[in-house]
């Protein structure tokens, strides 16, 4: 179904542990493009086990985009001291620049008591850089990884 612009209907709701095998599937659907950029496939996202995702959801907080069923989106997140820290976002290919990062980013940033929030991505992960500073993410550490790259963290002020 697609709302009256044309874009697709998306329902956002709690991750759940028995979303691990669809949130497996999408996240290494997600990341092969990261790999490509990074020039390793050698990344959790990519390496994890159903078990090893099943423990992580039990641990986490987190939010899941679906159209007509279709798990296309998902984010995960742990709250520590008022600080709520955004982990592993992945978006299907296929629906990537259709506004879902964001309303999973508006989602975690509204199911939380947290005052302010935290993420990080690679360096060379320009869009990924774009799309957190157009939600208002700035960027306060690079960290150097040893190959020519840095883990940037961004953090938003949400209270």
């Amino acid at each position: 179904m697609t709302d009256a612009d044309g874009h697709p209907q998306v329902e956002i709701s709690p991750i759940r542990v028995e979303d691990a095998g669809e949130v497996m599937t999408l996240q290494r659907a997600a990341f092969v493009s990261e790999a490509q950029i990074y020039g390793t496939a050698d990344m959790p996202p990519l390496t994890q086990t159903l078990d090893e995702v099943r423990a992580e959801l039990a641990d986490c907080i987190g939010w899941v985009a679906r159209v007509d069923g279709r798990l296309v989106g998902a984010l995960r997140a742990q709250q520590s001291d008022g600080l709520l820290l955004i982990g592993r976002i992945a978006i299907a290919p296929d629906m990537q620049g259709e506004g879902i990062g964001r309303m999973l980013l508006e989602a975690a940033e509204n199911g939380t008591r947290a005052t302010e929030a935290e993420l990080f991505t690679g360096s060379l992960s320009e869009a990924n850089i774009r799309l957190y500073e157009r939600c208002g993410y700035r960027q306060t550490e690079r960290v150097p990884q040893g190959d020519g790259t840095e883990q940037v963290f961004m953090r938003k002020r949400l209270r």
